[in-house]
């Protein structure tokens, strides 16, 4: 079983993306790796050759910063980094640059990838996703954060990265058939100094908005108010073992009133229907069988 690493990153350093972290957590399945790296200001291009891999192929791209509709110049980069992978390649694990597997999933992983290799009817493989958020204490639990998306799809290259490039889709926009996994993926998107968030707030907003609803939109501040949540659980468990650093780097200090969470009737009506009645109102991009 050949299996392939691929991401995406710009501008690692200046908005403080754990995108080493992310690919070490994988780097261990896969045979190969391969790294779209655009054009930065930074040192990005830098920060991921001094990775110590001989695994890692970096490809060097220019983002069309004109995309500036539903987050669609990701996905353009995804498939960028798809398109490289070989055809030796069984699975592709897909990693995005403030995402990190926990190394206690490996073997799961494996096994999973082993299991369904040959079934020609599964298109991925499905996680569980933690949203840490404000600190690595606590994680966003509302119904608004996804809570599944995939993260590994087979080698067939009729597949393609969807919308902003959170999930994947095949031939004229069909949902991929996945296989659950009981794995996690633990995303780092909302823990950041409240500086680099605000910074990329104002950036990132730009691939979705034109400039005027960004400078409606977007309060002009210089550090992000974490405080504005609706819903936080305090997370009791490890991180993975190559956050251990950045952790100890923790440079602010964020804590949360748990019994502030607010408990709207959407929510109380979703959590009812979903517990009695099994009926689930989030949004899947993606068939499971």
């Amino acid at each position: 079983m050949h299996v392939t690493g691929f991401t995406f990153i710009r501008q690692a350093i200046k908005y403080d993306y754990p995108i080493v972290e992310a690919i070490l957590s994988i780097l261990p399945l896969c045979d190969d790796f391969i790294v779209a790296v655009g054009q930065s200001d930074d040192e990005t291009l830098s920060l991921i050759q001094n990775i110590d891999s001989n695994k890692i192929k970096i490809i060097e791209t220019i983002w069309d910063d004109t995309l500036r509709e539903g987050g669609k110049v990701l996905a353009v980069e995804t498939d960028k980094a798809f398109r490289e992978i070989s055809d030796k390649a069984d699975w592709c694990f897909y990693i995005q640059g403030d995402e990190v597997i926990h190394e206690k999933y490996h073997d799961v992983i494996i096994n999973e990838m082993i299991k369904w290799k040959d079934v020609t009817t599964v298109d991925g493989l499905l996680f569980n996703y933690l949203h840490f958020y404000g600190s690595y204490d606590y994680i966003a639990t509302s119904s608004h954060w996804y809570k599944n998306e995939i993260r590994i799809i087979k080698n067939n290259k009729d597949i393609f990265s969807y919308r902003d490039a959170q999930g994947f889709r095949k031939g004229k926009d069909k949902k991929l058939n996945v296989k659950p996994m009981d794995a996690y993926v633990y995303h780092y998107g909302w823990v950041k100094p409240p500086k680099h968030m605000q910074l990329k707030q104002e950036t990132f907003q730009k691939f979705w908005h034109d400039d005027e609803w960004v400078a409606k939109n977007v309060p002009r501040t210089q550090q992000f108010d974490y405080s504005i949540i609706d819903k936080l659980e305090k997370f009791s468990g490890t991180h993975p073992a190559v956050m251990k650093e950045r952790i100890k780097r923790l440079n602010w200090f964020f804590t949360y009133d748990l019994s502030r969470n607010k408990k709207t009737l959407k929510e109380m009506f979703k959590k009812f229907t979903k517990k009695y009645f099994g009926f689930d109102f989030s949004y899947k991009n993606y068939r499971k069988i």
